[in-house]
């Protein structure tokens, strides 16, 4: 019979950023992306906004695989069902040293969105941190079942957390939609807007440019 055993050691992640963080920056903003990104092509989607007052920090998901049998495109997971909660806090913990590098100290607005997938490591970030954000953008996932209301208490009186997700996702079903909405008024109560836009499984680029106004 096997038996599964742990080792520690230490590990390199890259992440990419898009502009200059300046005295003229205004917004800073975190952004996870979905299964199957990398971080160098997700953060493409912040391109519209305003340079001189968005910085965007995108972390990369460290699982990688081939997406095509030609071997030739490469994408990332964040999680699998497979050792959950051990890779959760290895993630997190690289999140954290993104978040030492770049945004301690500084003191702009910050966005915490998540994309798909990424709202599951958004969330859990924010949560478990407790990371004092202006708004929490949870766009087209799952928000984590073993979160609860008591994880987002700390939160500032002005932050806001929106759930974002396309009218015609296919991810997204009439329960999933039902449940999704529960779960995020359980956790958020009053401070839970929801905003639901014409489109599919996509990010949604206008409402990214609304947000950062």
């Amino acid at each position: 019979m096997s038996i599964q055993k742990e080792v520690s050691y230490t590990a390199t992640n890259t992440y990419h950023t898009l502009n200059e963080l300046t005295e003229k920056t205004k917004n800073i903003w975190i952004v996870f992306h979905g299964m199957g990104y990398l971080s160098k092509y997700f953060i493409n989607y912040f391109s519209e906004l305003n340079a001189e007052e968005n910085y965007i920090i995108a972390p990369q998901a460290p699982s990688k695989y081939y997406q095509d049998k030609a071997f030739k495109h490469v994408g990332a997971s964040w999680l699998t069902r497979e050792n959950t909660l051990m890779e959760t806090q290895n993630i997190l913990n690289y999140v954290d040293s993104v978040f030492e590098k770049e945004i301690i100290g500084k003191t702009k607005n910050l966005i915490v969105l998540g994309y798909s997938q990424g709202v599951s490591i958004a969330a859990r970030w924010v949560a478990s941190r407790k990371i004092q954000c202006d708004k929490l953008i949870l766009h087209s996932g799952g928000i984590p079942n073993e979160l609860q209301a008591a994880d987002f208490e700390f939160l500032k009186p002005s932050a806001k957390v929106i759930y974002l997700y396309g009218n015609n996702d296919q991810y997204i079903t009439e329960a999933r939609k039902t449940e999704e909405q529960l779960k995020g008024s359980k956790l958020f109560k009053d401070r839970l807007n929801i905003e639901v836009f014409e489109g599919a499984h996509e990010v949604n680029r206008q409402f990214l440019l609304k947000i950062s106004k």
